[in-house]
This record gives structure tokens, C-alpha cells and sequence, in this order.
């Protein structure tokens, strides 16, 4: 027969428990509501932005910018973010998982890879992998800002520039909603130019300075944005699964409580009738 105390202890450990998941969940709703918020307002000037500049790089030769010339495939770089800490879900495992088989794709046909690990849970896990990790950063999302994704950005571009690699994939959680996030892996280098259909390009734009002046000035810019894009992405993600994670959690608590409740209501109720069986029997024995 389980102990009284025992069980009295696991109901009080799981309601502590409850209230702080409770809590976490409420952190994360009203931090998401801000991230969403910014990302919902960054959306629209970055996908304006590739826009624009894969209809200007569609006007010049590849050549006339390291960023957007190719180079071939043979040397990638990938950069992996997730979040700092856990108690999220799937969220950091999901994404370890999907780069971890984008990886051994990649080696597989022979591709020389080094890894930018954004957040420390990547970070973690690829130390303990047989890859090379060229950059680390960790502790940027509880004060996330465009300063971040600008140090970010210019270590990319004067990282391609240098040669260190060919071709630049981030691998990254998409918001979508507080309940649903999606893992994307997108080719930020070098830039796509727009796709000329047969009625011409998909917009005609009259440039001043010319358009080549204007890319040596703006491609750089859009690989700040587009780092700072996906790290909203990223960070609005993160609060979503937690908060989801925190809620289900929440409510398991709930449901072992009243589990708990039930055992410690019948092992009590048990002993009571035991002790009165006992009396009982000791009463008829003396008469």
C-alpha cells in the first residue's frame, strides 16, 4: 500500500511544478506578442528588398560583385540557429535534426562545410559533432537588435569575400503562428538574380546612379537584413513553442494532480477501513 506521505509530497511537487510552468508560459506569451509584432513589421521591407535587388543584379554581370558572382559549390558555409535556452518543444530539435541531414548531404557529395552556430543549443551539439565550426555566437535574443544581425551580416560578407566559402545556407525556424513554426533552409549567397520571363523582367525600374552603383552599396545592407529577418523569425518562433510546451505542461500537471489526488483519496480511505476492521474484530473478540 503506497504511503500516505509520500503521495501527500508528489502532489506538492507537481503543483510547484504547475506554477512555475504556468508562469513561464505567461512570460512567453507576452514576450511573443512583441516579437511578433517586429516580425510581422520586418517582413515586408526585406522580401521589397530582395525584390528590388534580384531585379537589379538580373541587370549587371554576375561578376561585377562578389556577392553575386558564383564560385562553384565545393566549400558551403551553414549557419544554425536556435535558441539559447530549452524548454521549448521540438524547437531546437527540429532544427538540429533537419541540418544534421542537410549536412551529411552535403559531405556526401563531397562538399567542404563549416558551421556559424547562432544560439547556444546548436552550438552545443555541433562541439560534440565532427564539424568545424568557423563562428559562435550566444546570448543575443534576450536583447535582440539590428546591432546584433549587423555584426552578423559584415562577418558573412567579409567572410565570402575572403573565399572562405562558395555558398551560405541558414537553417532556421519560420513563424507562423504561436502553435506552428516551420524549419526553412534558405540560400542567403551568393544572391539570385530575378528570373527574366518572356514579356521581359518582372519589374523595370529607372536607376540613378546606375544599378551596379547601387548594388555595391546595397548588397551588403540586404545581407544585414535578411540576417536580421531571420533572427526575428527565429526569435518569435522560440516564444511560440515555449509557450505552447509551457501550456501543455501545465495541463499535464493538472491532470497528474488530480491522478495523485484520486490514489492519496483511496489509500486514505483504504486505511480507514482497516483501522475500522481492526476495531471491529478486536470488539468481537473480547466479548
Amino acid at each position: 500500500m503506497p504511503n500516505l506521505q509520500h503521495i501527500k509530497r508528489r502532489i506538492g511537487s507537481v503543483k510547484n511544478t504547475q506554477q512555475i510552468t504556468k508562469a513561464m508560459k505567461m512570460v512567453a506569451a507576452a514576450k511573443l506578442k512583441r516579437a511578433q509584432d517586429k516580425i510581422l513589421e520586418a517582413r515586408p521591407y526585406a522580401q521589397k528588398m530582395l525584390s528590388v535587388l534580384g531585379n537589379l543584379s538580373a541587370r549587371v554581370e554576375r561578376e561585377s560583385h562578389p556577392l553575386l558572382a558564383k564560385r562553384g559549390n565545393k566549400k558551403i558555409e551553414v549557419m544554425i540557429v536556435t535558441s539559447d535556452r530549452g524548454l521549448c518543444g521540438a524547437f531546437n530539435a527540429n532544427i538540429i535534426r533537419k541540418s544534421f541531414e542537410f549536412l551529411r548531404e552535403k559531405r556526401a557529395e563531397g562538399c567542404e562545410i563549416t558551421l556559424n552556430a547562432v544560439g547556444r543549443k546548436g552550438r552545443d551539439f555541433y562541439r560534440r559533432r565532427d564539424f568545424e565550426i568557423r563562428k559562435t555566437l550566444a546570448g543575443i535574443f534576450d536583447r535582440l537588435s539590428y546591432q546584433n544581425a549587423s555584426e552578423i551580416g559584415i562577418d558573412i560578407v567579409e567572410s565570402y569575400e575572403k573565399g572562405l566559402f562558395d555558398e551560405l545556407y541558414v537553417v532556421y525556424n519560420e513563424f507562423k503562428s504561436a502553435m506552428q513554426q516551420r524549419v526553412i533552409i534558405e540560400k542567403l549567397l551568393p544572391i539570385e538574380p530575378s528570373v527574366q520571363t518572356e514579356i521581359g523582367f518582372a519589374a523595370d525600374y529607372i536607376f540613378e546612379p546606375s544599378a551596379k552603383v547601387i548594388l555595391h552599396s546595397l548588397l551588403p545592407k540586404h545581407i544585414e537584413v535578411q540576417t536580421f529577418r531571420i533572427l526575428l523569425e527565429s526569435n518569435a518562433s522560440e516564444y511560440g513553442a515555449r509557450m505552447t510546451a509551457m501550456e501543455a505542461a501545465t495541463k499535464n500537471a493538472k491532470e497528474l494532480i488530480k491522478k495523485l489526488t484520486l490514489v492519496y483519496n483511496r489509500t486514505r480511505q483504504s486505511m480507514i477501513t482497516k483501522e475500522l476492521m481492526d476495531i471491529i474484530n478486536g470488539s468481537e473478540a473480547l466479548k
